[in-house]
């Protein structure tokens, strides 16, 4: 009974446990995003509307904290489905657009790997992201924006399941700009056209999306995203922010790719149309101040259009109306464009003025341009900026309302600036309004001193705080941009009236200043030196008008040297200019030149070229070069000096080596012609391949001659002479040797280039042209040979001498060792002489031996013969007598014996006493 009852028992218990088990297992399984798709795209199940909507569902509640990372793919799949059945059951809509707000959250993952391992499958669920926006529905489009915006913001995840993590911050937007999505959603730009609203979120998104990844730019941009965006700036708004934001994008695209690119998709006729459009729109009926800052990035980009020369402005007619645009509010126009147009002249119209101005630069370049500057009166306009500011309020005001002080500074200098690219375009105009008059009135008022506070706060003016720096810097420019085209119209304008005594008082005026030195105020210096060079270079009277004063002033600058020349504050191009203008000024009048040599120039020019580097050697030789001319320069070449010793010929000498040696010429160790066949080529010319110049083109060899140095150091040496040059050294004469020939070698040069030619174009000359070749050549060659001999010669003449020298020098150091070792001896004589008694004894006898030995040896006959004489001996007594005179004295005095050779020395004496008788002295 008990046991009946157990087995009921478990057979009650089995069928209520396992049915549930199996349920929750079936549901499970069939919640598994990859058995969903299968689902949804089994042929069997594709029409089951019922069963995907409910499994959907499921799906998305389960799936309400995120989706993980490893269902992405199936998940893209769904979405993909969900998107196709939606044009025909509306029913999938709820699920798509659902599916679409838990993409905002964050993707969740269950292994810190799976960021790495699943990061493909999320760049191509992003990219599949962007292609849903071809469902039509706007709520789906809605919120695919939103679900992209979302991503720049931190959305808070859920409650999380455990096992389940959210992936980093950073992680989507990373793979993001690896995806395709940033170009799909502009592509879905075109469909929105119905859809304003839309189409401004979309605007916004790729506003984001431009501005936060440099690769989503270039996504953007490879999609023709800059040309598009323009093209759909104008469109219908009723928000008014889609032009803004389309201007905002186009910022970006500007800033992070490549502005080139960008510029080309802008610069179609539809797109500049476009850009108009928006341009003039903004200017009619903006008034706010973000209306008119928007007005000027549009401006700013049409600027970069103009950057191009084949940009489309004038071809739209947008040119020409942004030229009488810039006219206004100077010049009175009845143009449409501006008959109603009122500025305020705050800052925003500032700047609009401003990049109209650059704008005429950037459309200089264009020919059609430059007629339409004539027609619509630029350059007169141009100059009313130009005019120095006057001097009292009222004279500023008017009675109208004008640009304020400081915006009149810095229109007046970008004007200005302006006008030194565009008056050498447009030469007449500028002689009409008279451009030169008004350069120099603003010049003459840079120079004089009054209250005039410059602000300098603009890219023009600085440099120039506080001060009219900045105003004589352009204007010195402007003349120097316009004097440079050697028009004799211009120059002879600017002659008539003083210009050359102005500048020089204004550079010497700048040299006498306190101020410190800065590169703006050497640019000055420099520009008005090349001002003088242009006016003077090819009319004598000028030169005579430059004068002594001139003269002083090219000197004070050469004087200067060349030890600033890599200071960084342009002294390179101050010493350049100040050789230019002794070339250009002083050189060919003689009365400056002889006040110029009179005045030391030739040796300050000389000492620059000693001192100076490398790259001002060119210009310093050839004014030397034309400086010797003058009969009188020779003599002052010559007797130069460098502070070393070197003189002028052996500088040169030194010189032509080293332009051999950048050349690469071959030449032995001791300077000799190393090739006879080739004298004067160097190693880069004789790789290059030989080739057939046209009859007009010179050849090679020609136009070595304005490239190197070598040219005029010879052309100097014709000057000054071969022989008796002071100061050189047998390594000179074996230079000098090759400079005196140079010509030979050139023409040999030439004449083989010429056969070379003559074989590269097959033409064989006739008989005696080529025996008169052959001739040539050989005498090449020959010539140096010869040329090799007498070097050879010079340097044999050296080595001999050398030799002298040698052995003379040798024969003095040995005279100088023997002095040393006699000297030596002596001393050691010296001490053991003091230091030993015997030694002393010793050399005491030595040296009475050798006096004796001395000494004469009387001969015996010459004793005999020779009698006993007697000379006075000392005074005895002295008496006076009281006489006056010598009559009064009477002196006694004794005789003395005078011995004979022959008698001994050493024996006694006798001495014969006699005495004198008183003697007189009278008187």
């Amino acid at each position: 009974m008990d046991s009946a009852k157990v087995i009921h028992r478990r057979k009650l218990d089995i069928p209520v446990i396992r049915p549930k088990a199996d349920e929750k297992e079936v549901l499970a399984k069939s919640l598994e995003p990859s058995k969903v798709v299968c689902l949804l795209e089994d042929p069997l199940t594709a029409n089951l509307k019922e069963r995907h909507l409910f499994v959907l569902k499921k799906l998305l509640k389960r799936s309400k904290i995120g989706f993980l990372l490893k269902e992405l793919k199936d998940i893209a799949k769904i979405l993909n489905v969900c998107a196709e059945k939606v044009k025909e059951h509306n029913e999938y809509l709820p699920i798509l657009c659902e599916a679409l707000s838990i993409c905002r959250l964050p993707f969740l993952k269950e292994k810190s790997s799976d960021e790495l391992n699943y990061a493909h499958d999320v760049i191509e669920f992003l990219s599949h992201l962007g292609c849903l926006m071809r469902v039509c529905d706007a709520e789906v489009r809605e919120q695919i924006v939103e679900s992209v915006k979302s991503f720049y913001s931190c959305v808070a995840p859920k409650l999380l399941l455990d096992g389940v993590q959210p992936t980093s911050p950073g992680y989507r937007l990373q793979l993001l700009e690896r995806s395709d999505l940033s170009g799909t959603l502009l592509l879905s730009m075109a469909a929105l056209e119905n859809q304003p609203a839309i189409k401004l979120q979309l605007l916004k998104t790729l506003q984001i999306l431009s501005s936060s990844s440099d690769m989503n730019c270039a996504s953007i941009l490879n999609k023709r995203g800059a040309e598009m965006i323009c093209l759909h700036m104008n469109d219908p708004d009723p928000s008014g922010q889609i032009l803004f934001r389309s201007s905002e994008i186009l910022w970006n695209l500007l800033e992070k790719c490549s502005k080139e690119e960008v510029t080309a998709q802008l610069g179609s006729m539809e797109c500049v149309l476009s850009l108009k459009e928006a341009f003039l729109y903004q200017l009619a009926n903006g008034f706010k101040h973000s209306d008119l800052q928007l007005r000027n990035d549009l401006l700013v980009i049409t600027s970069l259009i103009a950057e191009n020369p084949n940009s489309l402005l004038i071809e739209s007619s947008f040119a020409k109306q942004l030229v009488v645009l810039f006219t206004f509010p100077e010049l009175k126009r009845n143009n449409p464009l501006v008959r109603n147009l009122k500025l305020s002249f705050n800052n925003e119209d500032l700047k609009m003025k401003k990049l109209l101005l650059n704008l005429l630069v950037l459309m200089s370049k264009d020919l059609a341009a430059l007629q339409l500057f004539k027609e619509e009166q630029v350059m007169l306009d141009l100059l009313t900026f130009v005019r120095p500011p006057p001097a009292s309020c009222e004279q500023r005001s008017g009675g109208l309302r004008r640009w304020s002080p400081v915006q009149q500074e810095e229109l007046q200098l970008q004007a200005v600036a302006t006008l030194a690219t565009i008056a050498p375009l447009m030469l007449h105009d500028f002689l009409c309004c008279q451009g030169n008059a008004c350069l120099l009135i603003l010049l003459d008022w840079c120079v004089k001193q009054d209250a005039f506070y410059g602000q300098g706060h603009s890219f023009h003016g600085t440099g120039g705080r506080g001060s009219k720096k900045a105003q004589m810097r352009h204007c010195i420019r402007a003349l120097r941009s316009v004097t440079s085209l050697g028009e004799e119209s211009v120059n002879q304008d600017l002659c008539d009236q003083g210009t050359i005594n102005q500048l020089l008082g204004i550079l010497m005026q700048m040299e006498a200043s306190p101020d410190e030195e800065d590169v703006f105020a050497v640019e000055i210096k420099s520009d008005i030196q090349l001002i003088l060079s242009e006016l003077c270079e090819s009319d004598m009277h000028r030169k005579e008008l430059f004068g002594s004063d001139g003269v002083e002033m090219t000197l004070h600058f050469l004087k200067k040297g060349s030890d600033k020349f890599y200071s960084g504050l342009g002294h390179n191009k101050l010493i350049l200019s100040t050789v230019d203008c002794v070339w250009s000024c002083i050189v060919g009048c003689y009365t400056t030149e002889d006040y110029f040599l009179a005045k030391n120039g030739a040796f300050l020019l000389l000492d620059l070229l000693s001192s100076g580097p490398r790259c001002v050697h060119c210009n310093v030789l050839g004014t030397i070069l034309e400086l010797c001319d003058n009969p009188n320069t020779l003599s002052h070449v010559l007797s130069w000096t460098s502070g070393g010793g070197q003189s002028a010929p052996g500088l040169l000498l030194q010189l032509w080596r080293e332009e051999e040696d950048e050349l690469r010429v071959r030449r032995t160790r001791h300077g000799e012609i190393a090739d006879p066949q080739r004298p004067l080529l160097g190693l880069h010319r004789q790789g290059e391949t030989p080739l057939s110049f046209p009859a007009r083109a010179p050849s090679a060899a020609v136009l070595e001659l304005s490239e190197n140095l070598r040219s005029k150091i010879y052309s100097i040496f014709c000057k000054l002479g071969f022989q008796d040059l002071p100061g050189l050294s047998p390594k000179d004469y074996v230079t000098l040797s090759i400079v005196r020939r140079y010509l030979d070698f050139k023409v040999g040069e030439v004449w083989e280039e010429i056969t070379t030619e003559l074989v590269l174009d097959g033409v064989r000359p006739i008989s005696p042209d080529e025996e008169a070749l052959n001739a040539l050549s050989k005498m090449a060659g020959d010539t140096a040979r010869i040329v090799r001999a007498e070097q050879q010669s010079i340097l044999e003449q050296q080595h001999k001498d050398e030799m002298g020298e040698e052995r003379l020098m040798y024969t003095e150091i040995k005279s100088h060792w023997k002095q040393n070792e006699l000297t030596a001896k002596a001393w050691d004589d010296y001490v053991s002489k003091t230091s030993n008694y015997e030694i002393l004894k010793e050399f005491k006898a030595q040296r009475e031996k050798y006096i004796e030995e001395s000494r004469p040896k009387p001969k015996p006959d010459e004793e005999a013969i020779r009698p006993s004489q007697h000379f006075m001996g000392q005074v005895l007594s002295v008496e006076h007598t009281g006489a006056p005179g010598l009559a009064g004295v009477k002196l006694t005095l004794a005789r003395a014996h005078i011995k004979t050779v022959g008698q001994d020395e050493l024996g006694p004496t006798t001495r014969d006493t006699e005495y004198f008788s008183t003697v007189s002295v009278n008187n």
